[in-house]
């Protein structure tokens, strides 16, 4: 999924009470209580798009920095080519354009600022499963995307064999130090060490854009599936959820001095089912959630954990303090921004998969108190 959001400046500022499910208070940027035991509160549905197709499956929102209301949520039919798509819709769930072709995209994320051609664009980048590569798009002013994937670079986990060679997550890292951009990429089956690649995206001297593997991480049970991806920009750190068994957070930055080890793992009592999609909700001051969906039949959940840790603790995420309920069916992928996007998402966006009208459900955060009262 990705499955990831963008921090954005001015929203959410510290210590403003959110009043959360009607029931319990969560305070972004300030600290409440840990629970594992939060209530559950329906999130009312703004927005049900029209089908991706035979298996929708990831959603990425994009942000139209110059007309927020023009915003697009990207999203995958993950099935083989030529029914394989990416999809784009408005905010009212319209589909505006269709990439057909592509070999069981899985997921999809979404990055600002690449520098291709010597100038920033906006970039959407999809597994490509069947293929064993990525696939990028070059989102335009007006949110229509075009394939600049270098025909020889894209390919990933080179070598593997099987289903260790087929990727399935993505998500996207811009490097503020430098603004290098990259691609942290799981793959269909797992080693129990150094299963998520790291690629550096660069243009390839030909308007179209490559990527250079820089590292290996990641640590998981042999034999556990990754498929979510969610990476917090603003934070540089990178986590990735586990299946049956946890969520795991490492830094984005493959050069910081860390890099090489694991920082937390965390959600492993709290779900009734597979840990799926994840995403992350929050503002420039470093608080807010770290969303994660638990893939359940008909009535997907999303666990609320802190963003920003505890009091001196900025890595110990436990204890569930949002629980959420969006009537989606056996959620796969899951997006959110705390961005305004004009009139209809004054306060941001949450985007979650629904398996069962093969769509996608918008929901609005202040209709769950995820927003701040003021």
């Amino acid at each position: 999924m990705v499955e990831h959001v963008r921090a954005q400046v001015g929203l959410l500022g510290a210590c403003r009470a959110s009043a959360l499910l009607g029931a319990a208070a969560l305070l972004l940027g300030c600290r409440a209580p840990a629970t594992s035991a939060a209530a559950s509160t329906p999130l009312p549905v703004a927005v049900a798009t029209q089908p991706a197709g035979e298996d929708a499956d990831d959603p990425a929102i994009w942000v139209n920095r110059t007309s927020p209301a023009d915003s697009r949520v990207f999203a995958t039919n993950k099935t083989a080519a030529p029914a394989g798509a990416l999809v784009a819709y408005d905010l009212a769930g319209r589909v505006l354009q269709r990439i057909d072709g592509l070999d069981r995209p899985n997921n999809v994320d979404v990055e600002y600022g690449f520098l291709l051609g010597g100038e920033p664009v906006d970039i959407a980048v999809a597994t490509e499963r069947y293929r064993r590569r990525l696939r990028v798009f070059r989102v335009g002013a007006d949110g229509t995307l075009a394939d600049v994937s270098s025909p020889d670079g894209l390919g990933v986990f080179a070598g593997e064999p099987g289903e260790r060679g087929a990727p399935m997550g993505v998500g996207l890292f811009r490097r503020p130090r430098d603004g290098a951009v990259f691609a942290i990429v799981s793959r269909k089956e797992m080693p129990a060490a150094g299963g998520l690649w790291q690629y550096r995206l660069e243009d390839d001297g030909h308007g179209r854009v490559r990527a250079v593997k820089v590292r290996e991480l990641g640590e998981i049970v042999p034999g556990n599936e990754v498929e979510a991806i969610a990476v917090d920009d603003a934070l540089g750190f990178v986590y990735y959820a586990e299946e049956p068994r946890a969520i795991h957070k490492w830094h984005a930055d493959p050069g910081h001095p860390d890099a090489g080890r694991e920082l937390a793992r965390f959600g492993e009592a709290d779900f009734r089912a597979d840990r799926e999609g994840l995403a992350v909700y929050g503002g420039a001051d470093g608080s807010g959630l770290v969303l994660a969906t638990d893939q359940l039949p008909e009535a997907s959940r999303y666990l609320g954990y802190r963003r920003e840790g505890r009091p001196g603790a900025p890595h110990d995420h436990s204890g569930v303090v949002a629980v959420l309920e969006g009537g989606a069916d056996a959620t796969d992928g899951l997006d959110a921004t705390a961005t305004p996007l004009g009139p209809a998402f004054p306060h941001g966006l949450v985007v979650a998969m629904n398996d069962r009208g093969r769509n996608f459900l918008f929901y609005r955060p202040q209709d769950v108190g995820l927003v701040s009262r003021r």
